[in-house]
């Protein structure tokens, strides 16, 4: 079945209003008939609202509400993901995939070692293309929210943000003792906010990793392999939702 998003006051007792680029999609695209049935989330509060369409016209799909379900599809922490800003269009990947693994946003970071440098209107571009992607990934998945791209931040502003996360790890190459990073997996908790580090194809310099220490961020390691920017992200989103699902 079909999902998609609207903003919450698109959704009434009685009826759903689909508008905008959706409504070409659902339409021309996809060439949905009047009684059809799709899904629909505001993004908000994790419902979905099974609807069947009774009118079209070329602004707006107007779908009457039939159901909610309250299934609890999203992790029950907050899960953010802090990636150094990778080459080519990697970061396309890696946001598709962090999304499908239940991430609730993700930050572009820019690093040291951070080939790609981004001015404003490049950052801004990029931001809503991402977003675009984001959003297309959790139709796909059937999250109940789209995980936010935030603007690309320093390191130092990400440590700031994050000071007030129960848990903030960053895997490191030089790190040891996998047991620990079974221990601090094992031990997550719903309601805590985690905050993932990845540095860049050239990881993080020794500075940086030791201002994240020093700012709570436990370094741990992936296993005895050397994993590229794209896969570490993926590697430690998996655990945590395999701990964290309900």
């Amino acid at each position: 079945m079909y999902q998609f998003f609207v903003e919450p006051h698109q959704i009434s007792d009685k009826t759903v209003r689909i508008e905008g680029q959706d409504v070409n999609h659902i339409k021309n695209v996809l060439r949905m008939k009047i009684g059809e049935e799709l899904s629909v989330s505001n993004g908000v509060d994790g419902k979905e609202y099974r609807c069947g369409i009774v009118a079209m016209d070329e602004e707006c799909i107007t779908c009457e509400l039939r159901f909610v379900k309250e299934d609890g599809v999203e992790l029950p922490s907050e899960v953010y993901l802090f990636q150094g800003l990778p080459k080519a269009d990697k970061m396309e990947l890696i946001i598709q995939k962090a999304v499908e693994l239940g991430v609730y946003a993700v930050v572009p970071v820019a690093t040291k070692r951070c080939v790609v440098k981004l001015d404003d209107k490049k950052a801004k571009q990029k931001i809503t293309r991402w977003q675009g992607i984001a959003e297309a990934a959790a139709k796909q998945s059937k999250r109940r929210i789209v995980p936010e791209v935030k603007d690309v931040m320093s390191f130092k502003e990400a440590m700031n943000f994050v000071k007030d996360f129960e848990v903030k790890l960053i895997p490191y190459e030089l790190a040891e003792d996998m047991s620990k990073t079974k221990e601090i997996i094992g031990h997550l908790q719903p309601g805590q906010r985690v905050a993932i580090f990845i540095g860049p194809e050239g990881g993080f310099e020794e500075a940086e990793v030791e201002a994240a220490i020093q700012n709570g961020v436990e370094p741990i390691t992936l296993g005895k392999r050397i994993l590229r920017t794209e896969t570490a992200g993926f590697t430690v989103l998996s655990w945590i939702m395999y701990q964290l699902e309900q």
